[in-house]
């Protein structure tokens, strides 16, 4: 049995918990500043932690925030963010630092390359079609942001293997080919990025402003940082976005909740896990319940509970004890024991069925408590139903009232000139529906019981 009774604990306590986050998002945050063969970066790593904290704040998942990575640490990275994303509804990939065009092929450069040579980038480097491998298995949203447009000082030192190869500006246009996939540049295809004279870059800084918005689909946050990003590089700087999104509107956070109609009472869910609690009707159970909802009216239903399990806990313990002295009585009387042995044992059994009767008595006024109470529940809770039953049909029938008289009101056109001015008239009127509406909520609701504690 215990077994079973630690099974139906672990199932209330996932149900009082609620449930696990339908959707699940994760995000890979790198920022590469400490490079060896060229002057280092002052912001990329900072720009990771900005933007890594925002994923924090949005309620990502998982996060992974990784800075100046060499190349076998990259790949290893992205390797890894792979295997998270299988299982992800958003997979999300902000990378900054330099990057390079080669041929019309985008590549993120790790710290420790040197690229001496064009040929040493197919080696040093990752490609950026690797980072968009390891979205490729989120479900619902692949993003990879990359604030790698920068002037690239590889590209002024490297030696051409083939005179005709070209070296780009900045990056190239990416069109993705899997569905449901934006790649945003820090600057479009072609240009290159300003680090700004602060700490974050531009971009970063418009990024964590406007992404995390509630409910704001992701084309116009994008919109909204090229906005930004525009006007404070006085127009010199771009940022673009490529891929392409679905008709339905596609936000980093969800849209907050709207209040639509009459709203659950905050006792519902206490309510509810206080039934579950009396289904399973154990002193764990009850604990549990008690640690979650110390206080309230609920809270003393639960006590009492627990009052009629221990009264129940101590009649089987007494029954018991006076089980033993009576065996213990009618074994020394089959050995024929001393006379005074046996009148202790007889005294012993006697005192242990007194108990055993008063634990059983205790037992039934626990159980009549617990009984009274569970009744008086469920006459408040009825009360109070229809208490707000009859509120949300008063506010209904006072505003039916209430735009009957507007609409009877004479017209502008036919009434006569009025010796109010209409400030005053619009004052007038909004003062008396608010003393109507007031004064027949209080008489439908006046006499309702409330949930205060037995």
């Amino acid at each position: 049995m215990g077994t079973f009774r630690w099974f139906f604990l672990i199932i209330f306590i996932g149900l009082m918990c609620g449930s696990a986050h339908a959707e699940r998002r994760v995000a890979l945050v790198i920022g590469n500043s400490a490079y060896k063969s060229v002057p280092k970066l002052s912001n990329p790593a900072n720009d990771a932690a900005l933007v890594g904290g925002m994923f924090k704040k949005a309620g990502f998942d998982w996060i992974d925030i990784r800075t100046d990575l060499n190349a076998s640490e990259m790949r290893k990275a992205l390797r890894e963010f792979g295997g998270r994303t299988r299982d992800a509804e958003v997979a999300v990939i902000y990378y900054a630092g330099h990057g390079i065009e080669l041929d019309g092929t985008n590549y993120l450069i790790p710290t420790d390359a040197a690229l001496e040579t064009d040929a040493d980038v197919l080696d040093e480097t990752v490609a950026l079609d690797r980072a968009l491998f390891a979205v490729e298995p989120a479900k619902q949203l692949r993003l990879i942001i990359l604030d790698a447009c920068r002037d690239n000082p590889f590209a002024k030192t490297m030696k051409r293997t083939v005179a005709a190869r070209a070296i780009g500006r900045g990056l190239a246009k990416v069109e993705p080919t899997s569905p449901n996939t934006m790649i945003a540049f820090a600057a479009k295809a072609g240009s290159t990025a300003s680090d700004g004279d602060s700490k974050n870059s531009p971009f970063a800084a418009a990024l964590v402003e406007r992404l995390p918005t509630p409910g704001l689909d992701l084309r116009k946050a994008f919109g909204f940082v090229r906005d930004d990003v525009l006007k404070n590089t006085s127009y010199k700087q771009e940022p673009y976005v490529y891929g392409s999104l679905g008709g339905d509107d596609v936000a980093l956070v969800a849209a907050k909740p709207t209040a639509t109609g009459p709203q659950a009472s905050p006792d519902d869910a206490i309510r509810r896990n206080y039934e579950l609690a009396l289904q399973l009707g154990t002193r764990d159970g009850w604990n549990v319940f008690l640690a979650q909802y110390p206080d309230g009216f609920y809270a003393g239903l639960a006590k009492g509970q627990l009052n009629k399990i221990a009264a129940e806990e101590t009649r089987a313990a007494a029954v018991e004890k006076a089980r033993q002295a009576e065996d213990e009585k009618a074994r020394l009387a089959a050995d024929r024991a001393k006379k005074t042995d046996q009148d202790k044992a007889a005294a012993a059994a006697k005192a242990a069925e007194d108990a055993r009767l008063a634990a059983e008595k205790a037992k039934q006024v626990e159980e009549a408590k617990a009984a009274a109470a569970e009744q008086r529940r469920k006459e408040i809770e009825a009360a109070v139903a229809k208490a707000l039953a009859e509120r949300q049909a008063a506010e209904k029938k006072v505003g039916s009232e209430t735009d009957q008289k507007l609409a009877a009101l004479p017209s502008p056109a036919t009434s006569p000139e009025p010796t109010q001015s209409p400030q005053e008239l619009a004052k007038a009127v909004q003062s008396e529906l608010k003393r109507v509406v007031v004064l027949r909520v209080r008489r439908t609701v006046s006499g309702a019981p409330s949930l205060s504690a037995p």
